[in-house]
């Protein structure tokens, strides 16, 4: 299972670098999306980013995250606004 998978199981926030922008994120769902890339929709909560609106929704594709690490800080749970079984995705391999 991917420390990704983890992170979501144990509700656990996920820091990273992402196209030069420090971020720590609620992870939501994590699979493969349409384009066959594998993909992270979480929310961010700190860090930066390109259109410097955070906290907000992001799409991150994998293959772009650097330094990923699960931290021990919690989260509450899944945000108002998810829902499961995200059609953007073909494949999920795990959600909230």
């Amino acid at each position: 299972m991917s420390d990704i998978c983890i992170a979501i199981g144990n509700l656990q926030l996920i820091g990273f670098s992402y196209l030069g922008h420090e971020r720590v994120v609620e992870p939501h769902t994590y699979g493969v999306d349409k384009k066959g890339h594998r993909t992270l929709r979480a929310y961010q909560v700190r860090g930066s980013s390109r259109s410097g609106r955070v906290p907000d929704w992001r799409i991150f594709h994998e293959s772009d995250m650097q330094f990923v690490s699960v931290l021990q800080e919690t989260f509450e749970g899944p945000r108002r606004e998810y829902k499961r079984g995200d059609k953007f995705f073909s494949t999920i391999h795990c959600e909230l």
